[in-house]
């Protein structure tokens, strides 16, 4: 086994010497073909490449699909960064637009501010609601404006320029609390149209607050309009609060018209106190002589 394995090493060794100065011969003799200058020289040359390179295509796929595959991956990169760089874009519109959504709500109210038509004996104060109450078991909102600057009382009404927000409980030096429809303790009178039926207002901590002690509650129909009626002297009549709504439990409720999702600037109505009236007679006008002899001979008898 030992002679067999050295003989074959004595065969491999020439023959590799053999195969590698073929080689090198073969290479020596292609650098001299294509370092002579002459015109056989060329023309052998270009012979030899039209022979050989259109039949060696097979040999440049790998490359070429190497070639292409970077490229491909080069502009799936290039691909994929414009895709981020698109998301980016759309987050920042979608900033801009919840921007220019909240902005522009902004304009429509303070614009509804101007516009909204109310009693010309009434004076009106606009403010900022500067915080909330954040508790379930209150509804209310902070305003800045308050009695020393600004003449703020209790009771005074509060809108949005939409619809009645509530009303002026509480007040400070600079700043002012509304409780809104909605609290528990909240009740104003109201007037449903067109039937004309009076209703109690009744907060319940809840998006709808109740129509109570309605006389004849077959004459309300949903979609019917609420404003206040003025009764008891609480609000000026008129105010528009909302739209009846019958509610899954079977009572009739209120859709508020105010806008409690976004309560940012709110009106406060200055209410003017009311002449009292002592003689009921000086409503009518003054009394002819015979009228008033008349009523001191009753007022006698």
């Amino acid at each position: 086994m030992a002679r067999q394995s050295s003989s074959g090493e004595d065969y491999a060794r020439p023959i590799r010497r053999l195969f590698v100065g073929g080689l090198i011969l073969v290479l020596f003799a292609i650098f001299l073909l294509w370092r002579i200058d002459s015109p056989r020289a060329e023309r052998f040359r270009a012979m030899l490449v039209d022979a050989v390179v259109p039949r060696m295509d097979w040999a440049l796929v790998p490359v070429t699909q190497t070639v292409e595959m970077v490229q491909g991956l080069q502009s799936y990169a290039r691909l994929q960064q414009q895709n981020q760089d698109l998301r980016r874009e759309l987050r920042q519109m979608k900033a801009w637009k919840e921007a220019a959504l909240q902005l522009e709500q902004e304009n429509a109210k303070l614009l509804d501010l101007n516009r909204v038509r109310l009693d010309p004996s009434l004076t009106v104060v606009t403010g900022q609601v500067i915080a909330d109450s954040g508790s379930p078991f209150r509804q209310s909102v902070l305003l800045n404006v308050g009695a020393a600057r600004d003449g703020i009382k209790d009771g005074w009404a509060v809108t949005d320029g939409l619809g009645l927000v509530g009303r002026i409980s509480g007040v400070g030096l600079n700043s002012s609390r509304v409780l809104l429809l909605t609290d528990i303790a909240s009740r104003i009178p109201v007037t449903i149209q067109p039937s004309g039926q009076r209703a109690m207002l009744s907060g319940d901590n809840s998006a709808l607050p109740v129509l109570e002690f309605i006389e004849f509650p077959e004459e309300v129909r949903p979609g019917d309009r609420v404003v206040s009626s003025g009764d008891g002297g609480v609000f000026p009549a008129g105010l528009l609060v909302g739209n009846v709504v019958l509610a899954r439990d079977g009572r009739l409720r209120l859709r508020l018209s105010a806008d409690y999702e976004r309560l940012e600037f709110l009106r406060v109505l200055r209410s003017q106190p009311k002449e009292p009236i002592d003689a009921p007679a000086s409503l009518i006008g003054p009394l002819l002589p015979e009228m008033t002899a008349e009523i001191e001979e009753a007022a006698d008898g």
